[in-house]
């Protein structure tokens, strides 16, 4: 899912593609993915749009006369641009808007269809997109410590609680709680100040770093490539391959869809944390420190 710093550089390239420019037509190629009925997608043909902005992990459009188009990628949906004239893959393609200059369509892989699209009007209407999460990077010491101790929960569910944070997926919880030698299961009741700190700085320092490597990366073209797995991350979807800090090999505890991977040298003092299902398969013989899984 993309998550932060994807959507940032989303939100960069939309407003420089589109902003200020005439949407002529939307056309709704799938119409499970638009979850409104009013007012009608034919209200924006021909307005321009006035700029894009971001709630959480949702982007916006705001077009004149103040209708907003909200659109949640989940986990597979990506933006594509396309030069006119240039066809759209027919099994993918869930909406498209279209301008003189180009066509911007949603797509989504896989069979399941999460991504998402909402038409309102009114700024007001915006509000029940917000789940109340604060930006992390923006977050003062003192709001972060607040956000995580509302709740007492692990600290990889708290990050990546919308309610909580705003932006913190599931790739990047993994590595900035690798960045801040924090273990995933730790509770948020038990944090020191001192850890508090600690795990703020590695949030903004992480979100910042990969939000500009990104942007490098993309440089004035469009985000062709959003993936949460990059060969340079330092323990998110890496199982199994050495930590780039310690050598050790990257761990994981897996649910459900999910995967979260950890280092246990460098986040939790050696210790392997249990996998549910693997546990359970094993039983005594589940390795419960990093020496065990050597031996």
């Amino acid at each position: 899912m993309p998550e932060y710093p994807d959507v940032a550089v989303y939100r960069e390239r939309l407003h420089a593609y589109v902003t200020g420019t005439v949407l002529q037509e939307v056309r709704v190629l799938n119409p499970f993915v638009l979850r409104t009925v009013t007012p009608p997608v034919s209200v924006l043909a021909n307005t321009k749009v006035l700029g894009i902005s971001t709630i959480g992990k949702r982007l916006v459009i705001a077009c004149e006369h103040e209708r907003f188009v909200v659109i949640h990628l989940m986990i597979a949906g990506r933006l594509r641009w396309r030069t006119p004239g240039k066809s759209l893959p027919g099994k993918l393609g869930l909406l498209a808007f279209d301008f003189s200059h180009g066509t911007l369509f949603l797509s989504e892989a896989g069979t399941k269809r999460r991504a998402s699209v909402h038409l309102v009007e009114g700024v007001s209407a915006l509000a029940g997109f917000d789940r109340g999460g604060i930006d992390p990077m923006q977050a003062s010491v003192a709001g972060y410590a607040e956000a995580l101790r509302r709740e007492n929960h692990t600290l990889k569910r708290s990050l990546t609680d919308p309610r909580l944070f705003s932006g913190i997926g599931n790739a990047y919880s993994d590595e900035l709680l690798h960045a801040a030698r924090m273990s995933p299961m730790q509770l948020t009741s038990k944090l020191t100040d001192h850890e508090i700190v600690r795990l703020r700085e590695a949030t903004q320092i992480t979100l910042t770093t990969w939000t500009d490597r990104l942007r490098a990366e993309t440089g004035d073209a469009f985000p062709e490539t959003v993936t949460a797995f990059h060969a340079d991350m330092a323990v998110h979807g890496r199982f199994g391959q050495p930590c780039p800090v310690c050598d050790a090999p990257i761990q994981r505890i897996r649910y459900a869809a999910n995967e979260t991977n950890y280092c246990a040298r460098c986040q939790t003092g050696g210790r392997i944390l249990a996998d549910r299902a693997l546990s359970r398969l094993l039983k005594q013989d589940f390795p419960k420190r990093l020496e065990d899984l050597e031996g």
